[in-house]
């Protein structure tokens, strides 16, 4: 089975159970951004956990398979249209020197990891319009140099 049949199947069923990623999250024990990017087909996912995705919505074995593959972490190289994807390549060419030269001052020269990551989004209630709240935890990884 290939990732794209993996999603559609895991998508389809998802929509049948009436689950959002949160509360699947819960039922697979792990967190809901890196569960969802696992079933969008860009993380793996351990056989255990694979298989508790499959059982609680109710997927064949193929699916825990696909779920296990290592992931081509491939992405179109142009802008994207959708509005909100759009709107973070906004953010991260509006503030994506700004946060290189914070980022530099407090920690020297190095890249924030991708591997080993976290991330959480959450809904923060406000008056004027709730507010959408993506935390990134990525470990620091300086330059060596040789």
């Amino acid at each position: 089975m290939k990732k794209i049949e993996m999603t559609e199947e895991i998508i389809l069923a998802k929509k049948k159970a009436n689950l959002s990623w949160e509360t699947l999250s819960e039922k697979v024990s792990l967190g809901s951004v890196f569960l969802t990017s696992a079933c969008l087909g860009m993380n793996s996912l351990s056989k255990e956990k694979a298989e508790k995705l499959c059982e609680v919505l109710e997927l064949s074995s193929d699916v825990a398979e696909a779920l296990q593959e290592y992931p081509n972490k491939k992405w179109e190289q142009r802008v994207p249209t959708d509005p909100l994807i759009y709107r973070l390549y906004e953010v991260v060419g509006v503030y994506g020197e700004t946060i290189k030269e914070i980022v530099g001052e407090k920690f020297g020269d190095g890249i924030m990891s991708a591997i080993d990551f976290s991330m959480d989004i959450d809904k923060e209630k406000n008056e004027a319009g709730d507010r959408v709240v993506i935390t990134m935890n990525g470990k620091f990884l300086p330059y060596k140099s040789w």
